[in-house]
């Protein structure tokens, strides 16, 4: 896995990436605000981007520009301490035919807001944008979606999945519009929340503006706590009630997780889970 030492504040991709690039931000080193990626025609690559650290305060701006026919996927581990608030913004350009794949891993305490913007003007594009949001004590995440379809045949898929514990607090707020150019458009929405605690919340707010008749859309929340008949199933097999529980959440995360294409994103996951450091 590559580790890039950005010494501006653009990333060219021009040729195919065999591993993903790895770029590391934390606390109390020179960081950069501002970075664009753009990937060029037909190339097809992979980027990790970490955000770590207890005393992380800044604001991030990320523009990605994919251009035709090329495809990125992009994992974002964020693991922040109680002293961190940051804010991403996210400005998303798919040319023809290009594929972004974003996957959100957002871990730990602290704040953040992240806010993606993404006006599909041209044919045949197509995003996702899966998250796994975990919070505990006070922590407090926010994720804001503005989805503009303007080009024919174009797909946009956000899917959230929130795991609130203790005072937490998230919010999803997404709003797709689909402009009247943009017939046979693709357009879906979801979050799905599972609460730990009574004090834990959730504001979920997907909604759809459509201006056409010929295209395919849905959207939906769901909030609830663990299912206690599947708690006590396990537990009459002889699976202790903490146990139970791990796995019940493991079974609601693995779906974000499947979600991976790269099977190297896919194995630094798995190895954070295994040292819990990056």
């Amino acid at each position: 896995m590559r580790l890039m030492n950005l010494k501006n504040d653009e990333l060219l991709i021009d040729e195919n990436t065999k591993e993903p690039l790895k770029l590391i931000y934390y606390p109390k080193e020179e960081n950069k605000s501002s970075l664009k990626i753009k990937i060029k025609e037909g190339i097809k690559a992979s980027i990790i981007e970490v955000f770590a650290g207890n005393d992380l305060n800044e604001e991030f701006n990320r523009e990605f520009i994919i251009e035709d026919n090329a495809k990125l996927e992009y994992l974002k581990y964020q693991n922040i301490g109680e002293n961190s608030n940051i804010n991403i913004n996210y400005t998303l350009d798919l040319k023809n035919s290009a594929v972004l794949n974003m996957i959100n891993f957002e871990l730990g305490e602290g704040s953040n807001k992240n806010n993606f913007f993404t006006n599909l003007d041209e044919k045949e594009s197509k995003l996702n944008i899966y998250g796994l949001v975990k919070l505990y004590k006070n922590s407090k995440s926010e994720s804001i979606f503005r989805t503009t379809h303007n080009g024919q045949k174009c797909f946009s898929n956000i899917k959230y999945k929130h795991i609130l514990d203790d005072s937490s607090k998230a919010t999803f707020d997404a709003l797709s519009k689909v402009n009247e150019s943009a017939l046979f458009s693709k357009v879906l929405q979801n979050s799905n929340t599972v609460l730990l605690s009574d004090d834990a919340v959730i504001f979920a707010r997907p909604h759809l503006e459509i201006c056409i008749d010929e295209l395919e859309a849905s959207h939906g929340a769901t909030t609830g706590s663990l299912n206690k008949e599947q708690l006590l199933y396990l537990q009459a097999r002889g699976i202790e009630e903490k146990k139970a529980k791990q796995i019940l959440l493991k079974a609601f995360e693995n779906e974000i997780y499947a979600k991976i294409e790269d099977s190297k994103i896919a194995e630094f996951l798995k190895n954070l889970e295994g040292d819990n450091n990056v």
